[in-house]
């Protein structure tokens, strides 16, 4: 009976020691768990949840948590950082431009210059025109990228989504003829208003970089899990070097800056395309013109939610 009552003994301070240390080993553990947060060294993989108790569990899920948020936060001051620095390098040319011409007009006009008047008003109102644009281009890149302007991609034709696309005007003061090949309408997921922007911006780009007298072809061809609308240009062309850099913001290459753009459009594209499940490339060679190809995710393979 004795040797009954001294091994439940015996078994009862095992059972609370043990559970005194698995207690204070847990107690530990949260508490490195709190000190590598307050200190910013928390980590994930100093932890495994087979090793962890109930509590501990969630209070590693819960610091996981604001670890990942506390990193998404990081990236997004860090985004604002670089599009506010973007933003004060892109538009110091044409606000210095701008206060230049001014200054000069109001020299003209002490002086009653007439001539030098009718010289640095239109200056002016070039300078700010291109100062709208780019900011107006800036704020719609910042909207889609933050999520405050979302892309919608819908069961869309193909055919309206080439109606909406016009550089008439801009192809006749150069001559330049634009061929639409024929094609049976096909329909593809995205959404028509972006997705023509993103394609007017391609369209932009072969007008503004093929010579007099030169020719744009726009072809559609289907695929089994996609459409593409290839825009081909006999237009001034660029290296294989060139082609990987053309779709990052502002972006010039250097045998083209003395030309009109701040090189944004193709970045959009690039961005508008991403959001809706679709993407654009590019075979390019100098003096042969481009053809840049959108790629149109078909309805029948839209993602589930």
């Amino acid at each position: 009976m004795y040797i009954i009552l001294i091994l439940i003994t015996l078994l009862s301070v095992s059972a609370a020691t043990f559970m005194y240390i698995s207690t204070f080993k847990i107690l530990n553990n949260l508490n490195k768990m709190l000190d590598d947060a307050a200190d910013g060294k928390f980590s994930e993989k100093n932890f495994t949840e087979h090793s962890l108790s109930r509590l501990e569990s969630k209070m590693h899920r819960y610091l996981s948590a604001g670890k990942t948020e506390q990193k998404r936060i990081i990236q997004e001051r860090n985004a604002i950082k670089t599009l506010v620095g973007d933003i004060s390098h892109q538009t110091k040319t044409p606000i210095s431009n701008i206060l230049l011409y001014t200054s000069l007009l109001g020299e003209a006009v002490q002086q009653n210059n007439v001539v030098d008047t009718k010289e640095i008003l239109p200056q002016i109102q070039k300078q700010s025109e291109k100062l709208n644009f780019l900011i107006q281009l800036l704020v719609k890149t910042s909207r889609l990228e933050s999520g405050v302007i979302t892309v919608t991609p819908e069961n869309n034709s193909i055919k309206e989504l080439l109606s909406k696309i016009d550089h008439k005007a801009a192809a006749q003061q150069k001559n330049i003829n634009i061929t639409i090949d024929d094609f049976p309408d096909t329909s593809a997921v995205f959404d028509l208003k972006w997705t023509a922007e993103a394609i007017s911006n391609i369209v932009d780009n072969a007008v503004k970089y093929t010579p007099p007298d030169g020719k744009i072809f726009i072809s559609v061809k289907e695929f089994e899990m996609f459409v593409s609308i290839n825009i081909r240009d006999t237009g001034i062309g660029m290296n294989e070097e060139e082609t990987a850099k053309i779709f990052t913001r502002f972006y010039r290459a250097p045998s083209v800056s003395s030309e009109p753009g701040v090189g944004i459009g193709l970045y959009l594209t690039r961005i508008i395309l991403k959001k809706e499940d679709g993407y654009v490339k590019v075979k390019s060679q100098p003096g042969k013109g481009s053809e840049f190809s959108v790629f149109l995710l078909k309805n029948s393979n839209l993602s589930e939610p």
